[in-house]
């Protein structure tokens, strides 16, 4: 597993987030505003879709090793931007709270058990990291005031996503390939595909050369493998084919 941040700096991070998250939402000339990034989603479906996700999650690290996630909150939401903010603000404090009173060890029902990210509260606070950080960005983008994000934090983004969303036993259904992500602020991520899933590969000196390869800022490849920019917008080397086959893939473990 990628090296990331400290469970505690993870938490702070949520809470960081989740403020510019409502700033951004503030500032947008409406809930109404589209949000270019999330189709036929407005800005209020974010909001809702996020809050909904803390509860929910904050429920989950709640209920402890489960073979089965609760179900989710069906609570109204308001739709007064007010009232609303202090609804989201509410539910990213049951989440934080639920991560502080279960320490980083405490098992919980995860989608990513069969993956390289524990299924634990540690895990889901890195998870929920990222979902506010892209999420994040979809609010600037809809209140046209985009950001740029913390570098030290997209970068954690990418190897999450790898570790998470690209991490699956569900056999790779083409030839076997690898795919080499690069950073320009210095770091680099390999993912091997073939009959045994999909996983994050340690790189080495000795390593034969990647099937495809995309280079861009750290928010950039995090932007890409959340589907948020294209493979027009990176620098694409090798067979661009194995990337167009990972975004069309939807394994069933």
């Amino acid at each position: 597993m990628t090296e990331s941040f400290e469970y505690a700096a993870l938490l702070q991070l949520i809470g960081e987030r989740s403020a510019a998250f409502r700033s951004a939402v503030a500032a947008a000339p409406s809930l109404d505003a589209p949000v270019p990034s999330c189709s036929e989603w407005t800005l209020f479906d974010l909001v809702q879709h996020l809050g909904t996700g803390q509860r929910w999650w904050a429920a989950i690290v709640a209920a402890g090793p489960a073979e089965a996630p609760p179900a989710k909150d069906a609570g109204e939401v308001p739709r007064d931007l007010e009232a609303l903010l202090a609804w989201y603000a509410e539910s990213n404090e049951l989440l934080l709270s639920a991560l502080r009173k279960a320490g980083p060890e405490r098992q919980c029902c995860a989608w990513w058990r069969a993956g390289v990210s524990p299924a634990n509260a540690w895990g889901v606070a890195r998870r929920r990291v990222h979902e506010v950080l892209v999420h994040t960005y979809d609010a600037q983008l809809a209140a046209g005031a985009v950001q740029p994000m913390p570098a030290d934090v997209a970068l954690d983004g990418v190897a999450e996503f790898l570790d998470t969303c690209n991490s699956t036993p569900a056999a790779w259904p083409h030839e076997a390939a690898t795919i080499h992500y690069h950073a320009t602020e210095g770091r680099s991520w390999l993912l091997a595909l073939d009959g045994t899933g999909a996983w994050p590969a340690p790189l080495t000196d000795d390593a034969a050369p990647a099937s495809a390869s995309a280079t861009g800022t750290a928010e950039q490849l995090l932007l890409f493998v959340w589907g948020r920019l294209t493979l027009s917008d990176l620098r694409i080397e090798g067979d661009k084919q194995v990337f167009e086959h990972l975004i069309a893939w939807e394994p069933e473990e």
